[in-house]
């Protein structure tokens, strides 16, 4: 029977950035593989639309037509903001293709103007010629890769006329300038690291007649490297290069073009050389106004001075792989940059208004710019005493807030300086028990000002409002050193907060008090303060060296125990010490609101205990005084019911904070955990632990972020929950696990959070999301007292108390450290790192202010984020792990950036969402498997049916390093316009040479190579109580890993050397017989070409009776072993024939692709043994045997090493290569019992270098492959392909660029005398 053929079409593509352009000031041209896109940037930048262009080629360029009144030289292509709201016509060109399009605003659509038209050669540049007077012309100058340039007539496709170069060789970028033909230059960047100017247009002939090449007419030498990108400014007559070696050159060579043809005949001056990248520079671009933009393959776009040649700024925020596209607006008001992650970023240039701004601060200040070194900024601390803790403030004047610097010095003195003024306050004067030594907290509460406690040697705790300094009060925290304060905040519901603060003193108690602000007005209008505090039971930290409190916070009580409009139930606190632990306290039958006016029972008993004192203090009564105090405090202390004993090594926690239900805690070893909370049994468990940056080893805390719409889709980006209950901002309910009771259990996805704390000398914020530096400050190192206050979102504010939003920290001299406040309040992350910043330094008090306060040095905030990118670097391997109604197809990719990303891919719209990022491995991501776990979830891993309401799975990633990790994912969807969520389970890890690390005498012994990879990975057995998995390694051996869920813990069960080179891949098959045989058959293919067959059902046996041997025994040689390849096996499929079962055997099929480039086909017959021995049922001892039945090739499959296949419905293959092609095979058995491929069809993707495939039925296709399948390819990007039966390869063919084609097919002059037909 003839199968029809199979029609394979893109549906979401994430690749390089490859060009950038602005249109005036509104919009923003980019171009990703084929498609070209248009983004609006009137308000809001959105995505106003895409359009498939080139087919098959990538955009490398594109040129709107002129606007009739700028179309001159002079001004260069400009246009004024606005101008290009009536439309435009762009020529589009990329490899050896180019395409009208035109763009009308009216209809908000970009449309194909015209066909396809292909040239004999690489483009390199276009650009629209004609004179003002003509307006409308459709001339075209083509710059093509053999120094040679074309008039061409885009309208027609006609060549015009053509002209070569006498200095034969290729050209590596070229530039023409001019918008006349005949007086047009041609700038090139040769392989010979010059650039030589010439005019294609003089004395050109027609085509058809005979042409003399064109002679060098300027050449300009000083690169050690091959030219990558061309710009010139004609109104300062300056040519800038960027090159291979690192450099950016700006020459000046005045008038190009018209009258002065290749410039003036003085010699010409290499203004500057500017060396600021640590790597290739790929994009250079020349702004109006002299300033030099730069970006390449370290990451950066670098804004350079336009008098002195410095570093004026720095913009990053691609991922690894270097920024690819660069385009400068022509006002300077924006720069964007395309990265090799696939994403765009937008940053929005100082305007004029602000420069303005700022010189006349200067004016009015000008020892300012003195003071002012690298964006910081001296203080200039004119106080008592030396700075000892710092911290930024909310100061009320007259109803207004302002922000004020807070410095505790050692003479027990507070020092207060508002934003904006020079001199500095005494606000508050401490007795002599508060010199030398003093800790600091502050709190803002909104509408009432700010809260300041400060501790000392004594245990006194005075507080008082910074308002009203008078009315301070003593607290006693115990006979000792006061080694802490913290101040947290509890929400009660939506009328307020309770405040507490907390007081770590000696022997590990840790003192509370709650706290009642009351603010009367006298009749003068006058506000008059008075605090009232409640003392609670202490807590009590576990016995360690270091027995202090560094981080606290309370969790919002369990939903559901709501009643007559208050919280009731336990009050739950979670606390960080100084040893590294977490603990977790319950307060048993508390309420909201009378933390302090009802009998406590102690946990663990049934007695009630004393009322606690109230600490009622007015006025600065000291409460000491009266011996009230001492007699009251010999309260038994509460013992934590939970402990997770150094969980962050030994330098100790620095924060702990809450987010709807879900917990994350910072300390000194580098990573941030967030933990669940089960209130059922008080328990705290470690869900993830995530590393930050590499060399960030000293965390601080995180600062909560949000996403706005984003790319002008209608896909909100999954924000963190504020009210903490069960819906988020986007109506995401929480996904159930079906664990605990009333709430108990129920997840919501990790918030989207940045990390704050030190790397080496450097003050970092870090977005772990983006894997990207938001803001790095040189301050000397993290053992400081600090300030950082991010700009506030206002949205979130609400009407609630509002805590300080500023994370701080304070040291002392001995170090010891105070921890920061626990508030949870949101920022937008593209202004998260543009904060104010201060510090001590060498007993000077530091500000770094935001960059629109900062005249030199600062980095500026994350640029707006157009498009999210992927990994920077390629994409090693993806796997699917299901589908979420009918759009969103969730998938989990690994990379060489050593990350994994869970992503989601909307199949109709083509969005690509980046849900979670996983930064666990140390080097590569080679291989990924997922197991659903669906307990509560409907779904299944092969089935095709769809999730309303969310997915659980198992995802296992290996890779470099001999790494094996195990995380639990839980991803929901709310089933409305938001893109799914995620939240990421560490379950566990193994690596080979930790074994090796914890033998004792390990330096007499040979360390296992460091260098071992794990290059695939199937699972052999999913069983409840442990997965079984097989990897195939670079170290030429098998292994066998049991994964156990429950008890989190990965074992080595086997491994066998016998292939003796590297493992390429490994698959897995379960054989069953009539009479119940189980056989469990594992292959693997290496580097010779060989794929070997192993039995492992009496490994396998050992699992099944609940063996727990260390190491188990297997079989030393494989049990069938075939050659197919002359070199590696990079891809292996194997699967049973339907309707072939016989009594005593089976048939299997077995497919590879191998570096070869051949794809191959074999039948296999399996042979079970006549009967099981006794006592051994269900099992084959004696071994299957198996025997070849056929063997069929395509040696020609595809032109490069076959590097992926898949194999679904088992009758359809699709195969992948570098050489870009996805082919489509059939497979078929004849009626002699041979089998034979057929192929179906070959589509190009525009993902580079592939390395993985994926394959799934469409949603809702119950017949299998008959009724479609989607395609994932991975490599240098992401592709989700859609592949349907029926169509044919001719209707596919755009005749119109076929015939235009043969128009193009001219002679092609590569020099002066020979003619060469491409």
């Amino acid at each position: 029977m003839e199968e029809s053929m199979h029609v394979v079409a893109s549906t979401a593509l994430v690749a390089p950035i490859t060009a950038l352009e602005f249109m005036g000031e509104d919009y923003l041209l980019t171009a990703e593989g084929p498609v070209l896109s248009l983004y609006s940037l009137h308000t809001k930048p959105n995505l106003y639309g895409s359009l498939g262009a080139l087919n098959n080629y990538r955009i490398h360029g594109f040129r709107p037509r002129p606007l009739s009144d700028h179309c001159s030289e002079k001004h260069h292509n400009g246009a004024t903001s606005g101008a290009w709201d009536q439309g435009a016509e762009i020529i589009v060109f990329g490899g050896k293709g180019l395409r009208l399009v035109s763009f009308t605003p009216q209809s908000g659509t970009l449309q194909l103007s015209g066909p396809l038209m292909e040239l004999p050669d690489w483009l390199l540049d276009v650009q629209w010629l004609g004179e003002d007077s003509q307006p409308s012309s459709s001339l075209l100058g083509v710059v093509v890769a053999h120094n040679t340039a074309l008039l061409l007539d885009a309208k027609t496709g006609t060549v015009l006329s053509l002209r070569s170069c006498q200095e034969v060789c290729l050209l590596y970028s070229g530039l023409l300038i001019g918008s006349l033909w005949e007086s047009a230059i041609l700038v090139g960047g040769t392989v010979f690291n010059q650039l030589v100017l010439w005019r294609p247009g003089a004395s050109s002939t027609p085509m058809g007649a005979q042409a003399k090449a064109a002679p060098v007419e300027r050449r300009l030498l000083g690169h050690s490297g091959v030219i990558f990108s061309l710009a010139y400014l004609p109104q300062s007559g300056l040519l800038a290069s960027a090159s291979d070696d690192r450099s950016v050159r700006v020459w000046s060579v005045g008038e190009l073009g018209g009258s002065r043809g290749c410039g003036e005949d003085l010699e010409t001056v290499c203004q500057r050389v500017l060396y600021g990248h640590q790597a290739r520079v790929f994009c250079v671009r020349l702004a109006q106004t002299g300033a030099v933009f730069s970006a390449g393959e370290d990451g950066a776009c670098v804004m350079w001075g336009v008098e002195d040649g410095r570093v004026e700024r720095r913009f990053k925020g691609h991922r690894a792989g270097g920024v690819r596209a660069l385009a400068v607006s022509e006002k300077q008001h924006w720069v964007a940059t395309g990265g090799a992650d696939g994403g765009v970023r937008i940053w929005r240039v100082r305007e004029e208004e602000e420069e303005q701004e700022e010189e006349e601060q200067v004016a009015e200040n000008p020892a300012r710019e003195d003071r002012e070194v690298d964006g910081v900024v001296d203080l200039e601390f004119t106080g008592e005493g030396s700075p000892k803790a710092v911290c930024l403030v909310d100061v009320i004047t007259e109803g207004d807030t302002e922000v004020g610097v807070l410095v505790c010095t050692d003479q027990g003195r507070v020092h207060l300086k508002k934003q904006g003024q020079e001199d500095w306050r005494c606000v508050w004067k401490g007795d002599s028990e508060f010199q030398s030594y003093c800790v600091m907290e502050t709190v803002d509460v909104r509408g009432k000002g700010c809260l300041c406690a400060v501790g000392n040697l004594s245990g006194q705790v005075c507080v008082f409002p910074l308002a009203d300094p008078k009315r301070s009060v003593i607290l006693n925290a115990g006979a000792g050193k006061v080694h802490s304060l913290q101040w947290v905040r509890s929400k009660l519901d939506s009328r307020g907060e309770d405040v507490f603060l907390l007081a770590s003193g000696a022997e590990g108690r840790v003192y509370r008090w709650k706290v009642d602000i009351h603010m009367d007005k006298n009749i003068d209008g006058v506000g008059n303060f008075s605090l009232t505090f409640t003392r609670l039971q202490p807590f009590l930290l576990p016995p360690c060296a270091k027995r202090w409190l560094t981080a606290a916070v309370t969790l919002t009580p369990a939903s559901g125990q709501k009643g007559n409009g208050r919280f009731s139930g336990d009050m739950v606190w979670v606390c960080g010490d100084r040893r590294g632990s977490l603990l977790l306290y319950r307060e048993q039958g508390t309420s909201g609101e009378e933390h302090s006016g009802v009998p406590r029972r102690d946990p663990g008993t049934n007695e009630e205990t004393e009322d606690s004192v109230n600490d009622i203090t007015k006025g600065g009564e000291d409460i000491n005084a009266d011996g009230k105090e001492k007699g009251d405090m010999g309260q038994d202390p509460m013992e934590p019911a939970c402990v997770q004993f150094g969980v962050h090594g030994k330098q100790g926690v620095t924060s702990v904070y809450e987010r709807d239900g879900l917990c994350y805690s910072t300390g000194r070893d580098g990573f941030v955990r967030v933990l669940g909370v089960h209130r059922g049994d008080a328990t705290l468990t470690v869900q993830r632990a995530q590393r930050a940056a590499k060399g960030m080893e000293w965390l601080e805390r995180v600062l909560f972020l949000e996403e706005g719409m984003e790319n002008g889709n209608n896909f909100r980006e999954m924000g963190p929950v504020e009210d903490g209950g069960g819906r988020g901002e986007g109506g995401m309910e929480r996904l159930n696990t079906g664990r605990g009771e009333g709430g108990e259990g129920r997840v919501l996805a990790e918030a989207r959070f940045a990390l704050v704390g030190f790397r080496s000398t450097s003050f970092v914020v870090w977005d772990p999301l983006r894997q990207e530096t938001l803001l790095s400050v040189p301050c000397g190192g993290g053992h400081r007292s600090w300030g950082y206050r991010p700009p506030q979102n206002q949205h979130h504010h609400r009407n609630h108390l509002q805590s300080n939003q500023d994370a701080h920290s304070t040291h002392h001299h001995n170090s010891d450290r105070n921890a920061h406040n626990a508030t949870t309040t949101t920022t937008h992350v593209a202004n998260v790192g543009a904060g104010l910043l201060v510090f001590i330094k060498q007993g000077a008090v530091l500000a770094r202010y935001p960059p629109t306060h900062a005249r030199r040095g600062a980095s500026m905030a994350a640029g707006q984020s157009l498009r999210e990118g992927l990994h920077g670097r390629g994409v090693g391997c993806l796997c699917r792990l299901g589908t979420l109604g009918e759009h969103w197809e969730v998938l989990a990719t690994g990379g060489e950036d050593t990350c994994v990303s869970i992503l989601s891919v909307h199949s109709q719209s083509g969005a690509v969402r980046v849900l979670s990022v996983i930064t666990d491995h140390i080097s590569n991501v080679r291989a990924l498997t997922a197991l659903r776990r669906d307990g509560v979830h409907s779904s299944s891993s092969s089935s095709s049916s769809s999730s309303s309401s969310g997915i659980s799975c198992l995802l296992f990633s290996a890779g470099g390093r001999a790494q094996l990790q195990c995380y639990r994912l839980l991803i929901g969807w709310d089933g409305e316009g938001g893109p799914p969520t995620c939240q990421v389970s560490q379950i566990a890890s193994h690596r080979l040479d930790e074994q090796w690390e914890r033998k004792r005498n390990r330096h007499k012994t040979v360390k296992m190579d460091p260098e071992t990879r794990y290059m695939s990975m199937c699972v052999v057995q999913d069983s409840p109580d442990r997965v079984l998995l097989a990897q195939a390694c670079s170290d030429g051996a098998v292994r066998l890993f049991g994964v156990s869920e429950r008890v989190g813990k990965v074992e080595l069960l086997w491994e066998c050397h016998y292939h003796q080179r590297c493992v390429l891949s490994i698959a897995s098959h379960c054989l069953r017989s009539s009479a119940g045989q189980r056989c469990v058959l594992v292959l693997s293919a290496a580097t010779d070409g060989r794929v070997c067959v192993w039995d492992w059902t009496s490994i396998l046996s050992l699992a099944d009776a609940g063996a727990q041997h260390r190491c188990w025994e297997g079989p030393s040689s494989p049990c069938f072993t075939v050659p197919i390849h002359q070199s590696g096996v990079n891809s292996l499929a194997v699967w049973e024939e339907p309707g072939a079962e016989s009594q005593d055997g089976r048939l299997l099929s077995l497919v590879t692709g191998g570096d070869d480039g051949q794809l191959s086909v074999l039948l296999l017959k399996a042979t079970f043994p006549l009967s099981p021995q006794p006592g051994e049922e269900g099992a084959s001892p004696a071994g299957v045997s198996l025997e070849l039945l056929s063997h069929w090739s395509e040696p020609l499959a595809h032109a490069a090493p076959l590097t992926a296949l898949q194999v679904i419905d088992k009758t359809l293959i699709v195969s992948t290569s570098p050489d870009q092609r996805v082919c489509v095979w059939s497979v078929s058995r004849e009626k002699d019992g041979s089998t034979r491929l057929r192929s179906l069809a070959t589509a190009f993707t525009h993902t580079a270098d592939v390395a993985g495939l994926q394959l799934w039925p469409r949603q809702g296709a119950g017949a299998g492959a008959r009724a479609g399948v989607w395609a994932a390819v991975c490599g240098q990007g992401l592709e989700l392909l859609s592949i349907t039966p029926g169509g044919h390869d001719d209707e596919q063919r755009d005749m119109v660029s076929k015939k235009l084609q043969e128009r193009l097919k001219v002679p092609f002059k590569t020099n002066g005398e020979k003619e060469v037909c491409l």
